[in-house]
């Protein structure tokens, strides 16, 4: 299913109560996002203990429970620092996000940071042999950690499917370090995560109208939105030529690398933007065009949680 698919559904901002996002939306909230997203064939949703600690995937499957579970593919993860201490921690993670989910599997279940590759890929093996995940993937892992867990699973007869990193016109680190070519080559999916720059790159921000004041996102991106104005302004005006915006241009260049980006939605807008974007293709010299202005920004924007993969 995932095959077809041109983009993820991203749940990281759901249930957030402010603490990152800035955000208060409850689950009435996310209702008609949700809807939309179904009559707009988009069915592939990613999300996380660590989102809310749980409330991400809560809300997530109150919407889904009604809906036909071999019609939507769920994605959520394991994530080594929120783990209990006992010998059965991912196993025990895994079934609470079960419950939450209201599902007896999930299609995707990662490793959410490479804390320790050698202690936690081999856990993934007894829940893939229960039934429990369908498909296994790494989050935040560099390259060669990403050909370890595919020696660890593979003695075992299994293979990882997908790496999720950050990827994005400001961050193409993956892109640098040789994970993107890897993926296409070992037929591993590539979801790239935070494509958006956590909406730094949909041109509803600017010098002008910053992030909300106090919000994390606030904090990392206000101070670089001088230096973004020049690739804002290219961005809209390559979609210009495809009926695309801002964002949905930032949206499209992911989808025209190869990459399956994961599209974080709090509105049905939101989920009409990234419908229309799964049809989109950039031209060669328009991609050139982008990431030269975007180099020339200089802008980093690793997170504190991710390893520089081209290190």
């Amino acid at each position: 299913m995932t095959k077809e698919a041109k983009l993820v559904l991203g749940t990281w901002a759901w249930g957030d109560n402010g603490s990152y996002f800035g955000n208060h939306f409850d689950e009435n909230h996310f209702k008609p996002v949700y809807d939309e997203a179904l009559k707009d064939g988009l069915n592939i949703w990613d999300t996380a203990y660590a989102y809310g600690a749980g409330a991400s995937e809560t809300i997530l499957g109150d919407l889904t429970s009604d809906t036909p579970r071999q019609k939507i593919v769920i994605s959520t993860k394991f994530t080594p620092q929120m783990e209990d201490g006992t010998a059965n921690a991912m196993e025990n993670m895994l079934e609470g996000s079960l419950k939450r989910l209201k599902t007896d599997y999930v299609d995707y279940y990662w490793i959410h940071n490479d804390a320790d590759v050698e202690k936690w890929t081999p856990q993934l093996i007894p829940l893939l042999k229960s039934g429990k995940i369908k498909h296994v993937g790494v989050s935040n892992h560099t390259l060669s950690e990403i050909k370890r867990v595919q020696a660890i699973l593979g003695e075992a007869g299994f293979k990882l499917d997908a790496v999720q990193n950050h990827l994005s016109l400001l961050d193409r680190s993956s892109e640098q370090a040789g994970i993107l070519d890897y993926c296409k080559e070992n037929n591993i999916a590539f979801w790239a995560y935070m494509i958006l720059e956590q909406g730094a790159l949909t041109g509803k921000y600017d010098v002008d109208r910053p992030f909300p004041a106090g919000s994390a996102r606030a904090q990392i991106y206000n101070a670089k939105l001088p230096e973004l104005t020049e690739l804002i302004n290219t961005l809209k005006e390559v979609g210009a030529a495809h009926d695309l915006t801002v964002a949905q241009t930032a949206m499209s260049w992911a989808v025209t690398k190869g990459a399956l980006p994961i599209v974080g939605v709090t509105s049905a807008k939101h989920v009409d933007d990234a419908a229309k974007v799964s049809a989109s293709q950039l031209t060669d010299e328009e991609m050139v065009r982008l990431e030269k202005v975007a180099d020339k920004a200089g802008v980093n924007t690793i997170g504190s949680w991710e390893p520089d993969m081209r290190e």
